[in-house]
C-alpha cells in the first residue's frame, strides 16, 4: 500500500523532473516522443496483452459496452495512438513563444514568454489512451505528470508505463517526468488533490462524481470538462439532405465519447418532413430514438426504434446509440433548451441563415459552437492541435480541448536600461 511518503516523494520527483523539462531543447523532447511512438509499436502485443485482462475484468465486473469501448485497446488504435505522438512531435513548441511585445513610452520593452506550468495531475477512469495522450502533451510542453488511472485500466496502463518510462530512459529525459500511480487505494486520490506543494493543476477526466470529488477537495487548481451533453439544432432553412448524414455521424460514429450527439432539436415546420427521414437513417444504424411529447406526433406509427422518452432523457449523456428528441417553435427556445440541459461542451446549429447562425454562435455558452458541422470535430487531434489532455468546459484557465499551449502559462519579461519608476 502506497504510503503519503511516497506521494510526497513522487511530487519532489516530478517538480525536478519539470524543472529540467523547462529548459529541454525541443530537439531533444521530440526525440523522447518518438521514441514513445516506436516503443508502442514494439510493444504492441504486450499491451494487447495486458488490455484483455483489463477488459475482462471490466466485463465479469459489469462494465456498460460504452466503457467498455473506451477501454479497448487494438492493434488500429495502438498504432493510431503512436501516429499521434509522431504528429505532435512535429508540432511548434509553445515554450519559450514571445507574445503581446511592446515597447512603452517609458522606453521598457514588455513582452509575456510561454513557460510549462510545472506537474500537472491527471485522474481518469476506462481510458487507456489518456495515459500516452497525457505523457506526450506533457513532456513537449516541458511539463511533468502524475498519472493515476481507474482501477479498470491498471494492466494496461502498468505495461504503457513501462514502454513511456524505457523510452525516456533511452532518451537521457528524466524518468520521473511521467509517473504513474499503480496502486489502487482510493485514499490516494485524496492526497493527490492536496499535493499543492509539488503539483500545480490537477485534470479529472471521467464521470460528474469525479468531477464534483476534486472540485470539493482539491487544494490545487482544477480544470474539469468531458461532459458532454451535446446538442443539434435544425432550424427551417437548413440544407436537410445534408443535414442528414451530419447528425449520424454525430451520433453513431463514436457513440461512446464525449462530443457525440445527445439531443436533437428540430424547428416545427420541418418536423413532419423532416423527422421520419432521420428516424430510418439512424434506426439503420441502431440507434434508439426516444421522442417526447413535441416530437411524438412526428414520428413514424409504431416505429421499432422510437419510444416515449422519460423525463431524464434530456441533460442525460448518453455515451451509446440512444438520441433524445424534440420539436421546438423556434431558435430561442432552442438556445432556452441547450441553456437548461447543456454542459457547455459542443452544441451545433444546421441552417442556411447566417444571421441565425450567428446569433446562435454569440449567444449559446458552450465551448464549442459550430454551424453546420457535426460535433465531433471538439477534438485536439480533428481541430490540429494532436491529442488533448482533457477537453475543459470551464472559462479559467483554458476552454475546449487543452493540448500544447493549453498547457503553458506566461510570465512578464520587461527590459530596461536603467529604469526607475518616478
Amino acid at each position: 500500500m502506497m504510503s503519503k511518503i511516497d506521494l510526497v516523494a513522487m511530487g519532489k520527483q516530478g517538480l525536478a523532473a519539470a524543472r529540467v523539462l523547462a529548459n529541454m531543447p525541443t530537439e531533444h523532447k521530440n526525440l523522447g516522443l518518438r521514441a514513445i511512438a516506436a516503443g508502442l509499436r514494439d510493444d504492441t502485443a504486450t499491451i494487447l496483452r495486458a488490455n484483455v485482462e483489463d477488459i475482462d475484468r471490466a466485463r465479469e465486473a459489469g462494465l456498460s459496452p460504452a466503457l467498455l469501448d473506451r477501454l479497448l485497446l487494438t492493434p488500429e488504435r495502438i498504432q493510431t495512438i503512436a501516429s499521434e505522438v509522431e504528429r505532435i512531435a512535429e508540432l511548434p513548441d509553445p515554450v519559450g513563444e514571445r507574445f503581446e511585445e511592446k515597447v512603452l513610452p517609458n522606453g521598457l520593452r514588455v513582452h509575456k514568454r510561454r513557460t510549462p506550468l510545472g506537474v500537472i495531475g491527471v485522474i481518469y477512469e476506462a481510458r487507456p489512451n489518456v495515459t500516452v495522450d497525457v505523457a506526450v502533451l506533457c513532456l513537449k510542453a516541458g511539463n511533468a505528470a502524475i498519472l493515476r488511472g481507474g482501477s479498470e485500466t491498471s494492466a494496461s496502463n502498468r505495461a504503457l508505463g513501462t514502454t513511456i518510462t524505457r523510452a525516456l530512459r533511452a532518451c537521457e529525459l528524466p524518468e520521473a517526468a511521467i509517473q504513474i500511480i499503480g496502486d489502487q487505494d482510493r485514499g490516494l486520490v485524496l492526497e493527490l488533490l492536496r499535493l499543492n506543494e509539488y503539483v500545480s493543476m490537477i485534470i479529472p477526466r471521467g464521470g460528474a462524481g469525479l468531477h464534483h470529488f476534486c472540485r470539493e477537495h482539491a487544494t490545487i487548481p482544477v480544470i474539469t470538462g468531458g461532459l458532454g451533453v451535446c446538442h443539434i439544432y435544425v432550424d427551417p432553412t437548413a440544407n436537410l439532405a445534408q443535414a442528414i448524414p451530419l447528425i449520424n455521424n454525430a451520433k453513431v460514429q463514436r457513440p461512446s465519447v464525449c462530443n457525440a450527439l445527445d439531443t436533437l432539436l428540430i424547428h416545427r415546420s420541418i418536423a413532419a418532413d423532416f423527422l421520419p427521414r432521420v428516424v430510418e437513417d439512424l434506426a439503420a444504424a441502431n440507434v434508439e430514438i426516444r421522442a417526447d411529447d413535441s416530437a411524438w406526433p412526428f414520428m413514424p406509427a409504431g416505429h421499432p426504434a422510437v419510444r416515449r422518452a422519460a423525463s431524464d432523457d434530456f441533460g442525460q449523456e448518453f455515451m451509446a446509440l440512444i438520441l433524445s428528441v424534440r420539436v421546438v417553435d423556434d431558435l430561442d427556445a432552442a438556445m432556452e433548451h441547450i441553456a437548461q440541459y447543456g454542459t457547455g461542451h459542443s452544441d451545433a446549429i444546421l441552417t442556411t441563415d447566417q444571421a441565425a447562425g450567428e446569433r446562435f454562435v454569440a449567444e449559446v455558452d458552450s465551448a464549442a459552437v459550430y454551424i453546420n458541422a457535426s460535433t465531433r470535430f471538439t477534438d485536439g487531434s480533428a481541430l490540429g492541435l494532436g491529442a488533448e489532455v482533457a477537453v475543459s468546459t470551464q472559462k479559467l484557465h483554458a476552454r475546449g480541448p487543452m493540448a500544447l499551449q493549453e498547457l503553458t502559462s506566461y510570465k512578464w519579461v520587461i527590459q530596461g536600461d536603467g529604469h526607475v519608476r518616478p
